[in-house]
């Protein structure tokens, strides 16, 4: 089969396709006939080893030689133990912990998989697992009159994050470089920030705050904040996360504010509902552009390089 791989961390040159076997599936695990993968912001951090837990199970070379996690495709064979699934049966989910789905043929546990909606395209559904259970628990609490921000508003979670918060009442503003603001407009935001021109620290306060992007003072997390607010990122630079975890408690319970890191709890349960969501109309799906599996190179640059208006789909097959 067909596998883009690599070898060293580094820029998208590092990458290559490759002939290699197929894998095979052990106990309670899947083999997929992978037909697309959307690409997330985890991606790009585990090709360029940064920040440093990017590296976690494989600090000097990679730990897996293929990357892409939020996989759909059709189940070509099962593994001893499996009991939901079987050969033909159309699946997706998050399969952060092996990856592999930038290649004609994936491995997942049967754990990290749900039937594939009906209702959604391959493509559409690969957008979801990753993505939207990070939405869905990081505006968790927005509702009518709070003022919730998305800082990095302008890709995959936020697109999602936005639709959700504006769908439970909730005046949102929305932060990214400037070549989103039109995009992030689309979705409904109240407010479009250029994070260039303006600094969403000294503006507000805000009730709820998801940063997707996080690399500013625990301070100025804090002075963005209303009293009782939220503050909760999903990755950054390690010093970054690490004082939000350990002076972000401390600051925000002296401050009367909660500062914190969201620890996602991937799966079925935390994206299906998304996937109804999207099937029911609530939320829009948007791919920006879909890519062939010898364009992964360029489709990782496009969303690391932060051009990425929504998410990002390689297909590997048609589906």
């Amino acid at each position: 089969m067909r596998a883009v791989v690599y070898d060293r961390y580094g820029p998208p040159d590092v990458l290559r396709v490759e002939d290699v076997p197929v894998p095979s599936p052990g106990a309670r695990q899947i083999l997929i006939r992978v037909v697309a993968t959307s690409v997330n912001l985890s991606d790009w951090e585990g090709l360029r080893g940064s920040p440093a837990y990017a590296r976690i199970g494989g600090l000097r070379t990679p730990a897996r030689r293929t990357l892409g996690s939020d996989i759909t495709g059709v189940v070509e064979a099962v593994g001893p133990g499996v009991t939901r699934f079987r050969p033909g049966d159309e699946v997706y989910g998050d399969n952060l912990g092996l990856k592999g789905g930038f290649a004609e043929y994936a491995v997942a546990p049967e754990s990290v998989l749900a039937p594939k909606p009906a209702g959604l395209s391959f493509a559409e559904a690969s957008t979801i697992p990753q993505a939207g259970a990070i939405a869905l628990q990081g505006v968790a609490g927005a509702g009518p009159g709070r003022r919730v921000l998305i800082n990095g508003a302008g890709g995959g979670s936020g697109t999602f994050a936005i639709q959700l918060a504006k769908g439970q009442g909730a005046h949102v503003t929305g932060v990214d470089n400037g070549s989103k603001l039109d995009f992030m407009r689309s979705l409904g935001v109240d407010e479009a920030i250029d994070y260039r021109a303006d600094d969403f620290t000294r503006l507000g306060p805000y009730d709820l705050i998801l940063d997707l992007v996080a690399h500013r003072s625990v301070f100025a997390y804090r002075r963005a904040l209303a009293p009782g607010g939220r503050y909760r990122c999903v990755g950054g630079p390690v010093p970054t996360v690490l004082r939000v975890l350990t002076l972000g408690w401390v600051v925000g319970r002296l401050s009367h504010r909660r500062i914190g890191v969201l620890g996602v709890r991937p799966g079925p349960a935390h994206f299906g509902p998304i996937a109804d969501r999207c099937i029911a109309g609530e939320i829009g799906i948007r791919i920006d552009r879909t890519f062939a599996l010898d364009e992964v190179p360029q489709a990782l640059a496009h969303v690391g390089e932060g051009r990425a208006l929504g998410k990002v789909v390689v297909t590997a097959t048609a589906g």
